[in-house]
């Protein structure tokens, strides 16, 4: 009996202690507004976990943290908490240019220091939660044991409570360009394309790899949206899932030799995101993954603009005409060959008449610069040949006169945009970047369109792993020193460091206006890239094509897949502060009245309120123009017709506005009719309700301009 009372003392006392160790590791914040809570704990076997509910719902079921190594235990399991600090953090700041003017950041912070004994080391994790969302992130201190280690994989999990629909693209290394697919978690699996159509192949990538920003929506009607902040020296991520349970893990892509992420203490991972909202409308006007970045690296920003501008480009991707001058294949060497004694092939874009012609209608129609791709000479045998030495970013054609077009558009109030296409040769890029650079500033160009089209040089490297991530760094840092912004494309898809960076003016990284040359984007695509893509930074998207069914083409080929009122409305919906109209100015000049939005539309905003928003279905969003009482207003839908309502409440209230509506006409159809459109005009107070027809993959522009006393004698009010 004194034994089994001795042994039950034991056993009480052991249990006891579990529970109080239990409630040590147990640590939990919540958010400002106390609707977001994250618990976090140590496991039994010392692994790191976490959880995360919104309004008492599930959100991220327990998840564990932890990142395997190379050749060393790894930081997976075997930790106990040593510490833990919480804090609270509020500000506001001011982006250089924006959605908005100025942006709240706001968030309760959990720190949590963990021993790993064995190893005698330690890590933190950080945990920022604010309003809208998680951000979380792993910190290496300097110590004795943690200081030079190579990433073999990072597992952080992301549990989902159910099913849910996802819109996703499938992971890739090298490329972000594909239509979405719409499907439920389980259904991955199976609808995952076979062979990927992007530059390398997928083969040691699970085939329920998804791409981030990825964007999700429960059964009870919550929105989730799993993506990474300031990817800063280190691999990109994709997710992994486990179909069965619903549990996403992340995958770092990998460098030539299958490594995961080079790294030396002091570090830090980039942070990974979870934007949670029941309204859709939260995951659009959501600051977090910009407020997870650093602030402003540069204390003078007056040299860094918003541009609006236009483009010999178009003409070239429909295949009107080509970035080469000639088709002389077997003799063209850079550096070599003597252009003047080759034959020109009668298509080249980037002749002087030409980008004249553009000046000409940049100069008159009011836009910043004119870009022209295909100047530089190489273009012959520039893509398909893993040439290091392909482009010198230096030398033009002989039918391009630099100075002579710089100087003609400097008297008309216009810039060329430069255009660099590497062919994903980034070493040779490197060695010409600063030539590149001061040439740029010597002939008066002040933004760089650059591009990663191709295998990447050094051979084996993926588009999105460390080492390129380090280049397209050093390439906006390198372009600062020369005052210089940057548009990148086939770059690694943004993680919110324009607001660090803010010469990064635009991206590509996602599918662009271009693949409707190439065949098609589903109707459904734009509603969809301001949930995803856009979640980590503005795209170069390319709007504005009027002539959607590319009638100055002979023969059978490709069609927009939109109204033309719908490009319009593009401006609003792709927020950039970089925009482009994008088509011929002979299509423009067929529909004048509908081109006077794009040359109205602003390109950066003091406020931005969106009015409604499903993924993959609708958004409809309104913009204040930077320094003005003017407001533009853009909504769009899929391939279903839709009726938008809304009222006009952001208006100053006791003020008329002249309203001009672009919209869809009444037999628009963007496959039948798809340059039917009607303009609109009247006089309308915070008041006023708007209502908008919108036909399949049709849209609507709203421009909205304080009203002067000659307008409010010669409009009427709205009806």
């Amino acid at each position: 009996m004194k034994n089994l009372k001795t042994l039950t003392a034991t056993l009480t006392c052991l249990l006891l202690s579990f529970l109080v160790s239990t409630v040590a590791v147990a640590q939990s914040i919540t958010s400002p507004n106390g609707l977001l809570k994250l618990n976090f704990s140590v496991g039994a076997q010392g692994e790191p976990t976490y959880e995360l509910t919104y309004k008492g719902k599930e959100v991220i079921k327990p998840s564990k943290l932890g990142l395997e190594l190379k050749n060393d235990p790894g930081l997976m399991n075997g930790f106990t908490l040593a510490d833990s600090q919480t804090a609270s953090f509020d500000e506001t700041w001011s982006p250089v240019w924006g959605e908005v003017k100025n942006i709240r950041n706001q968030y309760n912070e959990l720190a949590v220091t963990l021993d790993q004994k064995a190893q005698d080391r330690h890590i933190i994790i950080r945990f920022r939660l604010y309003n809208d969302g998680l951000g979380f992130r792993y910190e290496f201190p300097l110590q004795k044991n943690l200081n030079y280690f190579v990433i073999k994989e990072e597992h952080s999990q992301f549990a989902m409570t159910g099913d849910h629909t996802a819109f996703w693209i499938p992971g890739d290394y090298d490329t972000q360009e594909y239509d979405y697919t719409q499907s439920k978690l389980s259904e991955i699996r199976g609808l995952m394309p076979t062979a990927i159509t992007g530059n390398a192949s997928q083969t040691s990538f699970s085939p329920t790899g998804v791409q981030t920003s990825l964007q999700m929506k429960t059964a009870d009607g919550l929105y989730i949206n799993l993506h990474e902040a300031a990817l800063v020296d280190y691999s990109c991520m994709n997710l992994n899932l486990d179909d069965k349970n619903f549990v996403f893990e992340s995958w770092l892509t990998p460098d030539a030799v299958g490594d995961k992420g080079y790294m030396q203490a002091p570090c830090q991972s980039p942070w990974r995101t979870v934007i949670v909202s029941d309204d859709a409308r939260d995951i659009l006007s959501s600051k977090l993954t910009l407020n997870l970045n650093e602030p402003c690296a540069y204390e003078d920003v007056s040299w860094i603009k918003p541009v609006k501008y236009i483009g010999v480009w178009w003409e070239m991707i429909t295949g009107k005409s080509s970035w080469a001058y000639t088709d002389e294949l077997p003799s063209i060497k850079l550096g070599v060959t003597d252009y003047t004694k080759t034959k020109p092939n009668g298509k080249h874009g980037a002749t002087n008449e030409n980008v004249k012609r553009h000046i000409d209608f940049a100069a008159e129609h009011g836009f910043d610069q004119v870009l022209v791709e295909g100047w530089n000479q190489g273009w012959e045998d520039w893509f398909g040949h893993s040439k290091d030495y392909v482009f010198d970013f230096v030398t033009p054609y002989p039918d391009f006169d630099v100075k002579m077009l710089n100087a003609y558009a400097a008297d008309k109030g216009v810039k060329l945009m430069m255009h660099h296409e590497t062919s994903g040769s980034v070493r040779n890029y490197e060695r010409h970047m600063d030539k590149a650079y001061q040439f740029m500033v010597d002939n008066g160009y002040n933004a760089v369109k650059s591009g990663y089209v191709g295998d990447i040089i050094p051979r084996g490297e993926h588009h999105y792993g460390q080492w390129m991530n380090n280049h397209y760094l050093y390439a906006i840092q390198k372009a600062a020193d020369y005052k210089v912004c940057v548009n990148a494309h086939e770059a690694v898809r943004p993680t919110g460091l324009c607001r660090t960076y803010p010469n990064l003016i635009g991206n590509e990284s996602a599918r662009g206006t271009e693949y409707e040359a190439f065949g098609g984007s589903k109707p459904f695509h734009t509603t969809l890239l301001p949930f995803t893509r856009l979640i980590g930074g503005p795209m170069d998207y390319t709007p504005g094509i009027f002539d959607t069914q590319l009638s100055f083409l002979p023969g059978e080929h490709s069609f927009v897949h939109t109204t033309l009122a719908k490009q319009l409305a593009l401006y609003l919906t792709m927020y950039s502060p970089l925009q482009m109209a994008a088509d011929l100015p002979e299509s423009y000049e067929r529909y004048m009245d509908a081109f006077q939005f794009i040359k109205d539309v602003a390109v950066d905003w003091d406020d931005s309120q969106y009015l409604e928003a499903e993924p993959g279905d609708y958004i409809t969003v309104a913009r204040k123009a930077k320094g003005t009482n003017n407001w533009f207003v853009g909504g769009i839908t899929d391939e279903n017709p839709r009726r938008s309502t809304f009222t006009l409440n952001f208006l100053d209230p006791g003020k008329q506005y002249v309203a001009t509506l672009y919209a869809d006409g009444k037999d628009a159809d963007y496959e039948k009719n798809p340059t039917s459109y009607q303009i609109t005009k009247g006089l309308v107070t915070a008041k006023t309700k708007m209502s908008a027809q919108l036909a399949r993959s049709g849209g609507f522009a709203l421009s909205l301009i304080e009203a002067t006393p000659a307008d409010i004698k010669a409009l009427k009010k709205w009806k």
